[in-house]
């Protein structure tokens, strides 16, 4: 029976407890369900009330290729709402491995209290201080894998969720030991360092597998599984080749590709940046251009870049990443570029919400456009704990209002990513109903409307980009609870029983009848769940839109931003 862990931050115990009402729930399901049912909807994010939810999915740890993904929630300090974020790495599994549903970190110290490391492992819980904080995540992780042994891995806050800036990140180590996978959007990290929790380590050593009710019909599930992310185009070739970064070239071409703050939907240097560009690189400087994010990846989409005299500089070296240092800020230098994004995991930001306060920076005066080591400097500068490095690490409208810029990119005070939501309609309704705040991975409507992968949706018509968007973020919902890496709705959308093989395997191992209508109510109850819980924190309809800017003219298809936010009210349904 899967378990509950609790720890009390302020009086440093803890509790285990059986799952009850939560029962059945995993990953984003769950921790929604907490926030939505444990957390005040009014209360400062920042404050005792609040509760920082690590959750793996109901198939993490088991057989099913790329279901090692992990959901922390929380209520954001950057959006004031609902927050899921999602990451790779090694703590989700292990997790799983020790039987534990969750671990809610709960109530919080005085603030001159010293931080905390929490370990688990099969005998139990162990909290104590912290070895001295004001580092960088590499060295620091360095330093907890020598202190707590290398069985053992971590998620752990930078210098940005030390000082509780709202763009603050939770890295999570992955199989390397690298802190280089992230929950990155909405400030979780900030919530940690509101607990004065800079570390929570978890070692699996000794812990069984994860049972099955039916290990025979699990693994018949999980070999048909296999077989549909293998024989998808994307899943198998296109990702594992290039990566995330693929998408530079393509998005460009569709004039899809945010530049220069938004200006533009071309970069005339994308080639400069792309994932064939990245691939080359990584190849002539002897790094790895395929790596999985969790054990148990089938698509191997991650990477390691080195620096030009062979040594590693980042991983996990994504799209997002790419636009929003390069096109968005109009840098075109890859090793600049690789270099912020090192930075960025190093001081504990999120680097789509960073690529986005670049931009007002420059657009304010602060760097000149283009600028990748001026741009690196201001990254740095949140490791320095003085005024500028706070301006930085509390996010795009907060350097925007500091520098009297005008042109903010955001939805409910969160960044916009790496799509033109004038050129990309769909991704546009997502960007603008999501609880999330501005989130591309909420419902991924690039699918249908430039990938053409689960359908053909032309990009810059209004016709059917509503109801496609409400089915993805439902499907999306669903996808993230189970622990699967996003990605494999690609091949999802594409086979005919995906959906009946989830299903299968959901039944196989907890024992009890799952079908893909089940899946389906299951993401419809998490928007549920996120939908209430932003309504009585004091969102409506009204905060359910674009920036007006995005009424002007995107070059080069001229297209606009058309839609009201009255006529999107149906996605929440």
């Amino acid at each position: 029976m899967v378990k509950i862990l609790r720890i009390n931050t302020r009086e440093r115990t803890f509790t285990l407890e059986e799952a009850g009402d939560y029962a059945g729930l995993g990953g984003r399901a769950l921790t929604s369900r907490i926030v939505n049912r444990e957390v005040p909807a009014d209360c400062h994010p920042l404050s005792a009330e609040n509760k920082l939810i690590f959750a793996p999915g109901v198939l993490t740890g088991t057989k099913a290729s790329s279901s090692g993904r992990i959901s922390v929630g929380a209520k954001s300090p950057l959006t004031g709402g609902i927050k899921e974020s999602n990451s790779g790495g090694v703590v989700s599994r292990k997790l799983a491995k020790l039987n534990l549903a969750a671990i809610v970190l709960e109530d919080k110290p005085e603030r001159d209290a010293p931080f905390m490391v929490v370990r688990v492992d099969k005998d139990g819980v162990t909290i104590e201080d912290a070895p001295a904080v004001g580092k960088g995540n590499y060295e620091y992780a360095k330093e907890l894998d020598a202190k707590y042994g290398g069985s053992a891995t971590c998620a752990l806050i930078g210098p940005a969720g030390e000082q509780c800036l709202k763009s603050s990140t939770i890295q999570f180590t992955d199989m390397e030991g690298r802190p280089a996978r992230s929950a990155g959007r909405g400030g979780m990290g900030a919530v940690m360092g509101s607990k004065r929790v800079k570390a929570v380590i978890v070692d699996d050593s000794g812990a069984g597998n994860v049972e099955y009710s039916d290990p025979d019909a699990f693994t018949k599930a999980s070999k048909r599984w296999a077989e549909i992310i293998r024989e998808h185009a994307i899943t198998s070739q296109a990702l594992p080749t290039y990566g995330t970064a693929v998408l530079v070239n393509i998005i460009n071409e569709a004039g899809a590709l945010p530049t220069k703050n938004f200006r533009e939907g071309r970069f005339d240097r994308a080639a400069d940046v792309s994932g064939e560009k990245l691939h080359e690189i990584i190849e002539a400087r002897g790094g790895k251009t395929r790596e999985g994010c969790h054990v148990g990846c089938a698509i191997q989409c991650s990477q390691q870049y080195l620096d030009e005299k062979g040594e590693y500089v980042t991983s996990g070296f994504e799209y997002e990443t790419l636009w929003a240092m390069g096109p968005n800020t109009t840098i075109s230098d890859m090793d600049d570029i690789a270099r912020l994004d090192r930075a960025c995991d190093d001081m504990g930001l999120d680097t789509i919400e960073m690529g986005n306060t670049i931009a007002m920076a420059m657009e304010g005066g602060l760097i000149p456009w283009g600028d990748g080591p001026a741009a690196l400097k201001l990254i740095e500068a949140v490791g320095e704990y003085g005024y500028l490095g706070k301006l930085v690490g509390n996010g795009t409208t907060y350097m925007a209002d500091a520098y009297g810029v005008d042109r903010i990119p955001v939805v409910k005070n969160q960044a916009l990513p790496a799509y033109d939501p004038r050129a990309v309609k769909g991704i546009g309704v997502t960007y603008s109903t999501t609880p999330q705040g501005a989130d591309h991975t909420a419902g991924y409507a690039v699918c249908q409307n430039v990938l053409s992968c689960g359908g053909d949706v032309d990009p810059h018509s209004k016709e059917g980009q509503v109801e496609l968007s409400k089915t993805l973020q439902i499907a999306t919902n669903a996808v993230d609870s189970a622990g699967f890496c996003l990605f494999v709705a690609f091949a999802v959308l594409d086979t005919e029983d995906a959906l009946q093989v989830i299903a299968d395997m959901v039944a196989a191992k907890a024992g009890v009848n799952f079908t893909p209508d089940d899946i389906m109510a299951l993401g419809k109850q998490v928007l549920d769940d996120e939908v209430d819980f932003n309504r009585r924190a004091g969102f409506s309809e009204v905060d359910d839109q674009l920036p007006r800017f995005f009424r002007k003219q995107l070059p080069p298809h001229n297209v606009t931003w058309d839609f009201e936010y009255q006529e999107m009210q149906a996605v929440k349904a």
